[in-house]
């Protein structure tokens, strides 16, 4: 056993106690410096990527006891899409795991497997969509990251979270790599693995602190609500969403913006790579603010250079081509219609008692938020807050508040905490 190993197994907490906040603990000059870990426990896990290998650990992990700490590892930035490339799991009894959804494309039998254990992730929206892609989805989770949001610490990724907490300090250099590389170097199935090494006794630790604080039934809905959330539909428009959208005004730009998105996306995910390697937003912007006229033109600006071949300019010019030949019928929109209220900076303008409103239900909840020590958007989300100032209920009781907050998918904590002081903000400026 290594000194590293011997430091994992001594489980000294460092959250602080009495007064002080979970926050302090990043500044706090008594507590030592925090240990390298530098090897999982038993060694880095081999990679499972057959189905005889899968069904070995299926089984030890269903004859594990206690939660099971999940983790993915996509290839954001070198493929296209959000799938994962490795999966880590850990438990106790049973050990770490590192599975390959590439050689292993179907876990749904891992997933039953664990089904009825409390899964334990970090930042748990981000890995959910591909964990389900490959037939992994949890009944019930502990999310680490929110769980440090809601107890008021100021720094909530991973690293720190273990750092401030239990005192030691993990691997940082391999977050960002192309996890679709095959093999993956030890290196990286070191850091993927010590990612799960102490996610339980994390989980543990927050727990406790979450008891202490009075917010542990909070954590909780939280948790079910993350769990039972459908997934999120596709985005209307995602071409919108290009860098660089705001400078292009002119319909007749859009409509390019727009073509060679589309085009790049699809170039994209046929050769399964990022779209930005296939071409960058800064050209796609380019090429719909000068409407280039042929080929040539094209190829002179900025992102159309040398390295794109002469059948790859073809294509890109034939989307502006299309565009430029569309009618003004088909042009896309300025802006995409908004469901819901404007943007507060037109409030004054259009409804100065609504603008009011919103005034004092921002001072109430920031307020309020402050003396919770925990983020105003875990509080009560910034857009329902608008929502409900823009267009209160006819009478603004607090059960009247209670049922909007409830209908927009406030949490019953949420509710509690914050439509007293929501009504009180709507009555006050009620006119």
């Amino acid at each position: 056993m290594t000194d590293a190993q011997e430091t994992a197994a001594d489980r000294t907490l460092r959250i602080p106690g009495g007064a002080a906040t979970p926050a302090a603990a990043t500044s706090r000059p008594d507590l030592p410096a925090p240990v390298p870990l530098l090897e999982p426990r038993e060694g880095i896990p081999p990679v499972t990527a057959t189905p005889e290998a899968l069904a070995e650990v299926v089984a030890a992990f269903a004859a594990g006891s206690g939660p099971v700490a999940v983790d993915a590892e996509r290839a954001s930035g070198y493929r296209y899409g959000q799938r994962a490339y490795l999966i880590q799991l850990r438990r106790e009894g049973a050990g770490s795991a590192l599975v390959d959804p590439v050689g292993c494309p179907e876990l749904s039998v891992l997933g039953e497997a664990i089904g009825d254990a409390e899964w334990v992730l970090h930042a748990a929206t981000q890995d959910l969509p591909c964990l389900r892609e490959i037939g992994m989805s949890p009944s019930r989770l502990f999310d680490t990251e929110l769980a440090g949001r809601l107890a008021g610490f100021a720094r909530v990724g991973l690293g720190a979270m273990v750092e401030n907490v239990l005192g030691y300090a993990l691997e940082k250099g391999h977050s960002a790599v192309d996890w679709s590389t095959r093999p993956l170097p030890e290196p990286w199935l070191r850091y993927a693995a010590l990612d799960v090494e102490l996610l339980v006794d994390l989980r543990n630790a927050l727990e406790e602190e979450l008891e202490e604080q009075g917010k542990l039934e909070w954590a909780r809905q939280e948790f079910a609500a993350i769990a039972a959330a459908p997934p999120a539909p596709p985005r209307k428009d995602p071409w919108r969403r290009t860098s660089g959208m705001h400078r292009v005004r002119r319909r007749r730009q859009m409509a390019v913006v727009r073509e060679l998105w589309t085009a790049r996306d699809r170039i994209a995910q046929r050769r399964d790579v990022s779209p930005g390697k296939v071409l960058g937003d800064a050209a796609i912007v380019e090429a719909a603010l000068a409407l280039p006229a042929d080929a040539q033109a094209l190829a002179a600006l900025p992102g159309f250079g040398n390295r794109i071949g002469r059948k790859q300019l073809d294509q890109w010019h034939a989307a502006v081509e299309r565009a430029r030949a569309l009618p003004d019928a088909e042009l896309p929109q300025p802006g995409q219609p908004v469901a819901g209220p404007p943007p507060p900076r037109a409030w004054a303008d259009k409804d100065p008692a609504a603008a009011s409103r919103l005034s004092a239900a921002r001072a109430a909840v920031t307020a309020l938020a402050e003396s919770l020590d925990l983020p105003q958007e875990n509080l009560i989300t910034p857009d329902t807050v608008r929502r409900l100032c823009w267009e209160p209920p006819a009478e603004p009781t607090v059960e009247a508040v209670s049922a909007f907050l409830t209908a927009h998918g406030a949490r019953p904590w949420q509710i509690e905490q914050t439509a007293p002081l929501l009504a009180g903000a709507l009555s006050i400026t009620a006119v």
